[in-house]
């Protein structure tokens, strides 16, 4: 069961589809999971918290991989009161793909600086890294760093979660998961749990963003292959049952432009 092996009915749809099986909608599969009690928890969407009249909207657009970065870090639990660990995460916002990631004890401008070194050598440098205001994201070092490679600097306004979606999503995907501890006793439980986590976000989590196909296939193009595979069962689903539909279905792709607050600009 796709839920007991730490998956959601979207992998379990997807990766069917991807094998040329097509039996149902996903409507249906999601129907017969929740009378399963298979269903994923709900996640009610990240709400800003406040405006800032002072400092304009960020704005930076994607139309491919390895054009925009955003990272984040995020608090893992302790068993111990006021101790946290914290976990670093680097996504290319087009694939949604983890660039790079890392856990410690604390937040660190020189561990943020090795993460974005490696990551800059693996993969190039993009045109912008998006993250939020604190301190080690707008510290010199970064700054000097990214300016070397030719990289942007965009950065949240203050007390905006919504000006950076791509980072706080993934943190709920990881999360929310089923296989969440919930509580790390240990800063290198919470690592091994992130080398688990990771590879499975990158290659087998099958992305509702990024029409269902794995962010890894985004990244490096290979969704492409997997569409025409899915397509073909839709198409051949549909002549079977075109009662059930109201035309000759499409199948999704991933969107050729994403970005963070694009829609809300070219609206104003």
């Amino acid at each position: 069961m796709a839920w007991a092996a730490g998956n959601s009915v979207d992998y379990a749809f997807a990766t069917a589809w991807d094998a040329g099986i097509m039996i149902a909608s996903k409507r249906s599969w999601w129907r017969i999971a929740g009378d399963l009690d298979q269903a994923t928890r709900p996640v009610a969407p990240t709400r800003g918290t406040g405006t800032s009249k002072k400092r304009p909207t960020p704005v930076v657009v994607a139309t491919g991989p390895n054009q925009v970065w955003s990272w984040d870090i995020t608090d893992l639990k302790s068993p111990y009161a006021r101790k946290t660990f914290k976990a670093y995460s680097v996504i290319d916002i087009y694939s949604r793909m983890i660039i790079a990631w890392r856990v410690a004890d604390r937040e660190d401008k020189s561990l943020v600086n090795e993460m974005f070194s490696q990551a800059i050598e693996a993969y190039g440098p993009p045109g912008v890294v998006h993250a939020d205001n604190g301190t080690v994201m707008k510290s010199n070092d970064l700054k000097n760093l990214l300016s070397d490679h030719g990289v942007q600097m965009s950065h949240n306004r203050p007390y905006v979660s919504n000006d950076n979606p791509y980072s706080e999503s993934e943190f709920r995907t990881m999360k929310y998961r089923p296989d969440y501890p919930g509580v790390f006793d240990s800063l290198e439980d919470a690592r091994t749990f992130l080398r688990s986590y990771v590879p499975w976000y990158n290659t087998c989590h099958k992305h509702s963003g990024v029409a269902l196909f794995s962010p890894q296939d985004v990244f490096d193009g290979t969704w492409k292959t997997k569409h025409q595979r899915r397509d073909d069962a839709l198409q051949r689903y549909f002549d079977r049952h075109p009662e059930r539909f109201r035309g000759r279905p499409r199948t999704r792709k991933p969107a050729e432009v994403v970005g963070i607050n694009h829609r809300q600009e070219a609206t104003v």
